[in-house]
């Protein structure tokens, strides 16, 4: 775990040409989201990697000043060719990011081994 911006942390775990990223944001703190693209970025600089996978499973609300450096950093990604992808939302966060128009750009995915292999899961008919 370490701190990747004032009031977030992170496990950061490296695969094979993705970064796997767990944020938290500690109930207590008052996170500072102004930096968190910029940090994120540079993670991704420093392991020579442009496809991400953001956990946010432990994350209560998709906030509108998140959900805007989420925007700044895919765009930074996809002009690397790179791919972001979301996974472990909750059914509240899905809906802020359909509510916003978000779920085409910024896909969300049930797990991180679904996020990199880009599979959604199928309930039978």
């Amino acid at each position: 775990m370490q701190g990747i911006a004032r009031g977030w942390e992170a496990d950061v775990h490296r695969g094979p040409d993705w970064l796997i990223v767990k944020l938290r944001c500690p109930q207590w703190s008052f996170p500072e989201t102004e930096s968190l693209a910029d940090r994120i970025w540079a993670l991704l600089q420093r392991h020579f990697v442009y496809r991400l996978v953001l956990e946010l499973d432990e994350l209560e609300l998709l906030t509108t000043p998140l959900l805007g450096q989420l925007v700044v950093l895919d765009r930074r990604i996809r002009e690397r060719s790179g791919l972001l992808r979301l996974c472990g939302l909750s059914p509240q966060n899905r809906e802020v990011l359909r509510v916003h128009g978000l779920l085409g750009r910024l896909p969300a995915y049930g797990c991180p081994r679904d996020a990199v292999m880009g599979m959604t899961s199928r309930k039978p008919r």
